[in-house]
């Protein structure tokens, strides 16, 4: 027992600490007075609590794009990177990763905690900077808590520096961690900035934290309060679509555009090199590609027609021919987004088996799924050690897709849904003489029909973007999707169709939770193991 409380006291320590107290202008400060002098002290506290979970640009467990290896849309090919094991169920209470993410978030809470705590001290003297940066910091809380209660549901919850008595509490409900957050989110936007900032725009402004708010909102199934949430973005007139899809994943638009509402920018990790050119693209030459994350063939396949019609369901073509060839009238969005065998890249053919080419499927560096995702690979950074990319957390089109999505779930489809879901599609690309939603053979779909459509336009749109996990997770299909094995480039051999195979998956009904890891169990009493571990 005593060990227990020694034990409790260190992660106590950990915190409620924070390592940056050693890196300030008088390394003799021990209390917030001596180091909330001015708004850089604010600044360096709100961008530390960025960088080390959101926008780390080497980090791979955390990065956006690599959380795309936990779904069917993706293969993670390291197991060190937290994302393949996850998505083929190879895990239980031990799995080191799911102790990698809760102490990542609880230790960084314990931090936002004490920080809010202390934002008031008189050193700052200007009251709005400070209410500036205390809502930032409290907006970052509360994700912390979204994400917490998506992957483990009932978790400590804290608003306050913990002591010892705190942290031997039970675990509280998501469900009355929900009810108090998304009241609470409503009051930090209303106290944030409601404009843009010229520099550190990756920090929360008043719409930006709405969106965020929104995305769980519609996450939980809260569907009125995303919908409300969702118009109030539109009504705004702060953000749309730009109006080239493929130009935002690129240095073409991601640095200069009216589309991403929340930023993973250059300045959110102090300009460093950006590695998503290693991180997804391929082993060219003498090239960084690594492909560590890479699309598979559940993902291409998925890419419906140019006219908006499943490949199993286009008179145009068979099934097969659509298989065969992912580029035939298809969506817009597939060759913005992914490309693969026969592609041209670096004005070169992509030939996967090729024994003598990099991307030969079965070298290390080359995809096994013979994919790769396009989005935020941009051929000039090929032959560089890094990049200078800003990504998109939240975008726009999120909004449009999300309103049209819950709308679609309280069955009130109305004409800003079809507007929605056809803003998305005409930008996109799509024939809308067939694929315009407004048209007659539209009037008759079901709500489930709907449903289907806007969950496949979601996935589709957002692609490599790090959503398709939480959201097989909340539609709870993760049972289908994820007891498939994962499979890559589909070709003809000696008249017979052959599909690589890259592994097998199983995902069991309790997995929609993950578990709590064993140590944590251990230090803190509070904690109980969820179902089916």
């Amino acid at each position: 027992m005593m060990k227990k409380i020694i034990y409790l006291f260190l992660i106590l320590f950990t915190v409620s600490g924070c390592n940056d107290f050693l890196d300030k202008r008088d390394p003799t400060a021990t209390s917030f007075v001596e180091f909330f002098n001015d708004e850089e002290d604010l600044r360096r506290v709100v961008y530390s609590s960025y960088l080390d979970v959101f926008t780390h640009p080497t980090t791979r467990g955390i990065i956006f794009y690599m959380d795309e290896g936990k779904s069917d849309n993706a293969y993670s090919r390291l197991e060190g990177d937290r994302h393949q094991n996850i998505a083929n169920g190879n895990f239980n209470s031990n799995t080191y990763d799911f102790l990698y993410y809760y102490e990542l978030y609880m230790k960084h809470l314990g931090r936002l905690n004490t920080f809010i705590a202390n934002t008031d001290v008189p050193y700052v003297e200007d009251e709005s900077v400070r209410n500036k940066y205390k809502g930032i910091l409290e907006a970052l809380r509360v994700w912390h808590y979204f994400r917490l209660t998506m992957r483990w549901e009932n978790v400590p919850f804290v608003l306050e520096p913990a002591n010892l008595e705190t942290a031997r509490q039970p675990a509280t409900s998501k469900e009355e961690i929900l009810n108090t957050l998304f009241p609470l989110a409503d009051e930090i936007a209303a106290k944030l900035p409601p404009d843009e900032y010229t520099s550190d725009k990756y920090m929360f402004n008043r719409y930006s934290f709405k969106a965020l708010t929104m995305r769980y909102a519609l996450y939980n199934g809260r569907y009125e309060l995303a919908a409300r949430l969702a118009k109030e973005i539109m009504d705004s007139k702060k953000y749309s679509l730009y109006p080239v899809y493929g130009d935002l994943f690129n240095y073409k638009a991601a640095k200069a555009n009216n589309e991403f509402i929340m930023w993973f920018d250059m300045a959110s990790h102090a300009n460093s090199a950006t590695q998503s050119f290693q991180h997804l693209g391929p082993h060219y030459r003498t090239g960084p590609g690594q492909s560590y994350c890479v699309p598979t063939k559940a993902l291409v396949d998925a890419y419906w027609t140019a006219q908006g019609r499943p490949i199993d369901k286009c008179p145009l073509h068979t099934k097969e021919e659509y298989e065969l060839n992912p580029s035939l009238n298809r969506d817009p969005r597939y060759s913005a987004s992914i490309m693969g065998h026969g592609d041209n890249f670096y004005g070169e053919a992509i030939d996967i088996y090729n024994e003598n080419s990099p991307m030969f499927y079965q070298k290390l560096r080359a995809s096994r799924t013979g994919y790769w995702f396009k989005k935020f690979v941009d051929e000039t950074d090929a032959f560089k050690s890094g990049g200078n990319m800003d990504f998109p957390l939240l975008r726009y089109a999120e909004v449009l897709l999300t309103y049209a999505e819950a709308k679609i779930m309280l069955n009130q489809i109305d004409d800003l849904t079809k507007k929605c879901i056809n803003d998305i599609r005409r930008r996109a690309g799509l024939d809308m003489g067939y694929a315009d939603v407004t048209l007659p053979e539209y009037s008759s779909y079901t709500q489930q029909q709907w449903i289907e459509l806007i969950r496949n336009e979601r996935r589709l749109e957002l692609a490599a973007e790090g959503q398709r996990y939480d959201d097989i997770i909340r539609w709870k299909i993760a049972e289908n999707v994820l007891n498939k094995p994962a499979e890559g480039h589909t070709r003809i051999v000696d008249g017979h169709k052959e599909t690589l195979k890259v592994e097998d998956r199983s995902f069991k009904p309790y997995n929609y939770l993950w578990p709590f890891h064993e140590n944590s169990l251990k230090v803190e009493p509070g904690l109980v193991q969820n179902p089916g571990y």
